[in-house]
């Protein structure tokens, strides 16, 4: 993908024109790219993302206090840890706008898996919000919140428990669910799990994620789909 035409698409996807697109090719970037081309250490996603997060904490957080006027402060803290935690934001991303296509990694983080890892997609994810809060102000950055996290919050939600939803559907069937781990991919302090989930027995998804109830959760969430009940 020529990389100025890969922006200009991803800016179309989002919904929002950069008037500094270095802003968004940092947030693109990861510290494995930055590092093959000897770049400062700073010229990667990783401040943005630092800055995206505080953005997206206090975006999700007044819209919740806005929109639920009856809802008390402690369950507003649990929906807002659900919509905001990384398998959430990653799924988010995915969803709407594919962003691992977009991504500058280094060729060993490629060849690791690093362009669908929750990890990395979900940081990205944050650090597009820091870098349109920098270019734009928090206006449309709050408005990339609502369009992408906020929108549709009961599949979201639902998302974040699949593993509890599925298994009331398979009982209510009279059989039984179990996950089994396949793989751990990546060293200790940045892995990757893969399981799938077996309905009496016989596979029916695969997972994968961070730690290995995001993978299942991840496994559980693709049965749902394939039930139509998400």
């Amino acid at each position: 993908m020529n990389r100025l035409n890969g922006y200009q698409e991803l800016e179309t996807k989002i919904g929002y024109v950069f008037h500094d697109q270095s802003l968004l090719k940092l947030a693109l970037t990861h510290s494995s790219f930055s590092n093959e081309l000897k770049l400062n250490k700073t010229e990667n996603y990783e401040r943005l993302e630092f800055l995206g997060d505080a953005v997206l904490e206090l975006s999700v957080s007044e819209y919740l206090y806005d929109h639920n006027p009856g809802m008390h402060e402690g369950n507003m803290t649990k929906l807002r840890a659900s919509l905001v935690c990384e398998p959430t934001l990653a799924f988010c991303a995915r969803e709407a706008f594919s962003l691992g296509d977009y991504l500058l990694l280094g060729k060993g983080e490629e060849m690791t898996g690093g362009r669908n890892r929750d990890s990395i997609i979900s940081d990205v994810f944050e650090a597009i919000i820091g870098a349109i809060y920098l270019d734009g102000g928090f206006s449309p950055a709050r408005k990339f919140v609502e369009c992408f996290v906020l929108t549709d919050m009961e599949k979201k939600i639902e998302f974040t428990d699949s593993k509890t939803l599925l298994q009331e559907i398979v009982q209510e069937m009279g059989e039984e669910l179990h996950y089994e781990l396949l793989e751990e991919i990546g060293p200790a302090h940045d892995r990757e799990y893969v399981v799938r989930a077996l309905i009496s027995g016989a596979e029916r998804s695969r997972g994968r994620g961070r730690t290995k109830k995001a993978a299942e959760q991840m496994a559980a969430y693709e049965i749902l789909k394939e039930l139509h009940r998400i």
